[in-house]
């Protein structure tokens, strides 16, 4: 499991193109028939992507972690971004369709994942952290999220919104999760963009056109920097930075977040005047 650093936002004026993508870009996170995991310290997050083929994978504990189970300690939020899969729980098959989430709370001694068509596999992508207290094993479907429409054509950022695992829903220790869509013409998600100096964040963003690809950026307000995101890529996004971008056609992406509370609205907005 690779760990990836917290950077001081000091350090952060200072760093290249190149240590910029090595420290917040999570670039190789999918590979077929494998279980890739990172850990990142802002908020002790494990980020990683499970993608079974011909036989089931199980999800084991990194040696880091100091654990005898991988959710010994900790909660997991799952989303299925591929074909039909299942991820079984202590026994207990649970079938994710495309776009389902699944929330693993703490305790579970064995998760296993699978895929229901080889040439078709699904795409498990999973974020954790740490947990006080164990919350029920809840598979969420689409039209069981909160939904909002936000945004408007007129400014090309009119996007779904779905929260799956949050304070009004599916209950968790910190993890909140879900995943926003642009509408065909709209490319901007998150504008006006803000920060929350309590949580962290990560996008991943995915349905990107083939050749496409999305422009993140990051930074305090007056300094701002940017990185380029391709399909299945992910952004690390810690408490004093902006988390916005734009991309060259539709697409979607996953956001989660961690730290002192759960309030989605719990945010500082950023006047675009402020931009620099």
């Amino acid at each position: 499991m690779e760990t990836r650093r917290l950077v001081h936002p000091e350090h952060y004026a200072r760093m290249s193109g190149e240590e910029l993508r090595r420290s917040f870009l999570v670039e190789d996170l999918f590979t077929p028939g494998e279980v890739k995991l990172l850990h990142w310290e802002g908020e002790r997050t494990i980020i990683g992507s499970v993608v079974p083929l011909d036989r089931p994978l199980p999800l084991q504990s990194p040696q880091d972690i100091k654990a005898n189970h991988f959710s010994d300690r900790r909660e997991i939020g799952i989303a299925n971004l591929g074909g039909a899969g299942k991820v079984t729980v202590n026994g207990v098959a649970h079938a994710l369709a495309p776009r389902d989430h699944l929330y693993v709370g703490r305790g579970p001694t064995d998760l296993v994942f699978s895929s229901d068509v080889v040439d078709v596999p699904a795409l498990f992508y999973i974020v954790s952290h740490p947990a006080h207290a164990p919350h029920p094993t809840t598979r969420i479907r689409p039209a069981e999220a909160e939904t909002l429409s936000i945004g408007a054509a007129a400014t090309a950022s009119a996007r779904t919104l779905r929260r799956y695992i949050h304070a009004r829903g599916v209950k968790s220790c910190q993890l909140v999760m879900g995943i926003t869509d642009l509408d065909i013409g709209s490319v901007w998600n998150t504008m006006p963009p803000h920060t929350h100096i309590r949580r962290t964040e990560i996008y991943l963003y995915f349905d990107l056109d083939p050749g496409a690809v999305a422009f993140h950026f990051m930074g305090p307000p007056e300094q701002t920097r940017h990185l380029v995101v391709r399909n299945f890529q992910a952004v690390l996004s810690p408490s004093w930075s902006m988390h916005f971008g734009a991309a060259t056609s539709r697409y979607a992406f996953v956001w989660s977040m961690g730290g002192e509370n759960q309030e989605f609205e719990d945010m500082h907005g950023v006047t675009l005047d402020r931009l620099r």
